[in-house]
């Protein structure tokens, strides 16, 4: 039988600084579980291209926290996660918990190495954030009340980053989560046109959408000095992933936490309180 942990032991947690991450270490702190920010700003510091940070950042930890930056689809990954999984396996870690992407073949790969490892694991496999319109570069256009996408008709069942973090930190400290592929979602699907709606009722504003087709949209970026490496990303996601592979509902905050998800509605008017849309 599954049991739950009882000793309190070292949380590393890799993108401490992130959405997810932030709030992962938040909630582990308030638990009373050590934890250690996996970050170029940490000490000992962290960063993913610098192998040689990896040990000490490693040292004494008992579970991981794995979320990679910029994204697990980006070429080349596949090889950094079997690196970094065996240097956690040799450092001691008994656990990985990590945060995948829904719909990413690249993703699962990834999955593959961490459940194929030897040591304990949940893999939290996640639909597009609410809270990439909140605390990412979906900002500035809701500020200026016009939002253009490469995203037409195709509907996304959009999941809170508190919901990801409440299933995270219940793998992370709760062996009864070892060895589940949680695939977390919101309770209904939107489309970005009807997700941009649903924050302009919340502010009160007009927020018009657009959609553009993919070139338009990089031409866009470009324009806006935004680094090629995000563009690469964002536009693989809009092309690639969002073509209606995604455009239905999983299970997985329920099985994990026993309550429905959080639903998108609720997101837009808690945020829209805070005036980050203002």
């Amino acid at each position: 039988m599954k049991t739950a942990n009882t000793t309190k032991q070292t949380v590393l947690v890799l993108g401490g600084t992130g959405k997810t991450g932030s709030r992962v270490a938040a909630q582990l702190t308030e638990k009373g579980w050590p934890v250690r920010i996996g970050s170029r700003s940490a000490d000992p510091s962290f960063a993913w291209e610098d192998r040689s940070t990896w040990g000490p950042a490693l040292q004494g930890v008992h579970a991981v926290y794995l979320s990679y930056h910029p994204d697990l689809a980006v070429p080349g990954t596949t090889e950094t996660i079997r690196a970094f999984t065996a240097a956690a396996i040799s450092s001691g870690v008994q656990k990985i918990v990590l945060l995948s992407g829904r719909g990413e073949k690249e993703a699962e790969a990834c999955e593959q190495i961490i459940m194929n490892s030897g040591i304990s694991w949940t893999v939290v496999r996640c639909a597009w954030f609410n809270q990439n319109f909140s605390e990412g570069y979906l900002v500035d256009p809701l500020l200026a009340g016009h939002v253009a996408l490469p995203a037409g008709s195709v509907a996304e069942p959009f999941v809170d980053v508190d919901d990801i973090a409440d299933v995270a930190v219940a793998a992370l400290t709760d062996d009864r989560h070892n060895g589940e592929l949680y695939e977390l979602t919101g309770p209904r699907l939107l489309t970005f046109k009807e997700a941009v709606q649903e924050i302009a009722k919340a502010t009160g504003k007009p927020i018009r959408y657009e959609a553009v087709s993919t070139d338009a949209y990089k031409a866009m970026l470009v324009e806006y000095n935004i680094p090629d490496d995000f563009i690469w990303l964002v536009t693989y996601l809009f092309a690639e992933v969002l073509d209606g592979r995604n455009a239905h509902l999983s299970d997985g905050v329920q099985r994990a936490l026993g309550r429905a998800p959080r639903d998108f509605s609720e997101y837009a008017r808690k945020t829209a309180a805070t005036g980050v849309w203002n």
